[in-house]
């Protein structure tokens, strides 16, 4: 690990002035990430700002319905908040199924948004990733790829994003509040926070240099049932194959409104709104969903060993809506 200095702040203003005013400075928090990256000198921070103890950990019931949580929350905090688990328990489904318990009680909310991809390539100095060394080529592509994307991939990056959570708050329409050198926060929902890779993956979100996430404001909950299915090769401590988070709402047997959102098959969670217009007014079945699964999953594209992945996908969404139609238990 290289040498750095560190400096704990204790307002969100001093945070940003602080990265701001010296060279090489990150944000450090839980560290869950960071850390691991540090000591495999893939990230070398010159100067490290710690944000853990900043006043961001609330959890806020807002008068128009809305939730604001901030962003030092813990994630075994939110999961377990009463009201996450009764008006968005897809995030609290997401949460539980990320990491370990002993992980959950440190990493933060705005640290689980901003972790970077698990590809084992990325993680390895000496192979060759445009994510880490730009221009260098991407080893996964002609490599073992079984974990690796099958939407939105490109020739320069294939790798996934890694988060459970940020696919439950993909489908909830959720909006970060994002803080700079200004004096006024602005607001990105989170379906424009993140980027695809095309020719520059090294560049993973819209956040600018020096920005804080300060905090994730969910909108009023949804109508109908949220599900959040995850598909790895263990039963805890392990990155999602295929996951899925599904809010269905059904009258008399017909869907009023779906929202579907899948992790693991892309660099970035992934909003399908080609199931969402297939499903949109059509009799709750099998073949409905079948229907909505061959059209998120038509533009997939598998790299050899990742081919399973496609199929995968498919039948989890449709486990996945069948359940949250309150077809299976």
């Amino acid at each position: 690990m290289k040498p750095f200095t560190y400096e704990r702040v204790q307002d969100p203003q001093a945070a940003v002035a602080a990265v701001a005013g010296t060279l090489g400075a990150k944000f450090i928090s839980g560290g869950t990430n960071l850390l691991d990256l540090m000591r495999l000198e893939i990230e070398q921070p010159m100067h490290l700002v710690d944000i853990s103890r900043l006043p961001l950990t609330n959890i806020d019931a807002l008068a128009d319905g809305r939730l604001r949580i901030g962003a030092q929350a813990l994630n075994a905090d939110v999961a377990a908040h009463d009201v996450v688990r009764d008006r968005y328990p897809v995030l609290a489904q997401a949460l539980l199924a990320g990491a370990s318990a002993q992980l959950r009680n440190k990493a933060s909310i705005g640290g689980n948004l901003l972790q970077r991809t698990r590809c084992s390539y990325f993680y390895d100095p000496a192979s060759p990733c445009n994510k880490r060394s730009p221009g260098t080529g991407c080893s996964a592509i002609g490599g073992f790829n079984r974990g690796h994307a099958i939407l939105g991939a490109s020739s320069s990056c294939i790798a996934t994003h890694p988060s459970d959570m940020a696919v439950a708050m993909l489908a909830l329409d959720a909006e970060l509040e994002l803080l700079g050198a200004g004096p006024v926060a602005r607001h990105v929902p989170l379906r424009d926070f993140y980027l695809l890779p095309e020719t520059t993956p090294h560049i993973e979100t819209v956040l600018q240099p020096n920005e804080l996430i300060v905090s994730v404001v969910l909108p009023p909950a949804p109508a109908g049932r949220q599900l959040y299915r995850k598909v790895r090769d263990r039963a805890s401590y392990e990155f999602a194959l295929v996951s899925v988070a599904a809010i269905v709402s059904s009258t008399n047997g017909t869907i009023a409104e779906a929202r579907v959102a899948f992790g693991g098959v892309s660099h970035k969670p992934w909003r399908s709104l080609e199931a969402e217009a297939v499903l949109h007014g059509r009799r709750a079945t099998l073949d409905t969903y079948r229907a909505a699964a061959d059209a998120a999953l038509a533009r997939a594209v598998g790299r050899g060993h990742n081919d399973f992945k496609i199929e995968l996908a498919k039948r989890t969404l449709v486990d996945t809506l069948a359940r949250a139609a309150g077809e299976r238990t």
